[in-house]
Parts: C-alpha cells; sequence; structure tokens
C-alpha cells in the first residue's frame, strides 16, 4: 500500500474565528493548493480514497485535490481519527478495517498530528522531528498495516518541490 500524507493548505488565522475547526483555506492558500495538486498529477499519483480531516480546511484541501486529479468526491471519506489530537491506532483500525482493498489512499489534516503519524508509521513513536509545511506531501510505502513501525518513508516534499514538478 501507498500510503501519502498531506498537510492542509493556508488557513485564515487562528483569531479570525473562535471555532478552529471552521477556519477555512486563505485564497492564497487555495491558489497554492491547486497548484501543488498539479505536481501531484505530474507525477501521475492517484488514490483509492481520500481520508480527510472533517475542519474546514483539510476538507477544501481533499476537494482541491480531488478536483485536480478528477478524483471522484464520493471518495472523500471525513473522519475524526485525522483531526489534531487523534489516536494513531483508531486511524489505523479504520484503515484496515474499511479500507482493507485499497492499495493508494491520501490522508489529509494536520500539525504536529501528521508528523506524529510518519514518526509512529516509520519507528513506532512520534518523536521524529520533521519540517511538515503546509501543503507538504509525503509517501510512506506500507506491506501490511500491522501497527507502529510498519512503513518505509519513499518520500517527503514541501509545497515549493511539488509547484517545481510542473
Amino acid at each position: 500500500m501507498q500510503l501519502y500524507i498531506l498537510r492542509h493548505g493556508i488557513a485564515v488565522d487562528r483569531t479570525t474565528t473562535a471555532n478552529d475547526s471552521a477556519r477555512p483555506l486563505t485564497v492564497e492558500g487555495r491558489r497554492e493548493m491547486r497548484e501543488n495538486a498539479k505536481g501531484m498529477l505530474a507525477l501521475r499519483l492517484t488514490f483509492d480514497t481520500i481520508l480527510s480531516s472533517p475542519y474546514k480546511r483539510a476538507r477544501e484541501t481533499a476537494a482541491v485535490v480531488a478536483d485536480i486529479l478528477k478524483i471522484k468526491t464520493r471518495n472523500i471519506l471525513l473522519t475524526e481519527n485525522l483531526v489534531p489530537e487523534a489516536s494513531f491506532e483508531s486511524l489505523l483500525k479504520e484503515i484496515k478495517t474499511n479500507l482493507p482493498k485499497s492499495d493508494s489512499i491520501l490522508l489529509v489534516g494536520h500539525e504536529p498530528h501528521l508528523s506524529g503519524l510518519i514518526s509512529f508509521l516509520l519507528i513506532g513513536r512520534p518523536s521524529i522531528a520533521i519540517n511538515f509545511k503546509k501543503s507538504g506531501l509525503c509517501c510512506l510505502s506500507i506491506e501490511k498495516l500491522s501497527g507502529p513501525g510498519c512503513a518505509s518513508l519513499n518520500w517527503l516534499l514541501a509545497p515549493s518541490q511539488l509547484r517545481m514538478i510542473l
């Protein structure tokens, strides 16, 4: 399985709303995400499913990617297991239970949760320091989704690198 992990695009400042989960992407964040998704298209990435945090900025990021890559919106699933405080184990259980035949999954979420998830999948604990920028994309290979330490790192691209691929 290829597991792709995408940090949401640039969102409006936290001070603009009392509800963090309602913060949308900025105009710049949406534009940058469209360019980054075109980089994904140039890499010929495909996803069986997109799992996204239900937070607005993550949903909007997932929708931009789906639009550029021509992925049906029914293949975007929202999960509480990608919110900032979610359990890595619960996310893995959800993937194993609900998407057992998926070969390529895109996860869209937030920092520092995603860096912790990457570290957890690579070494079994969320302790690797990863500079995971907004709109950055990581690719992990997983032979068997068995839990901590089950993944290998293929690559981690900064947003500027994704845009250079065009």
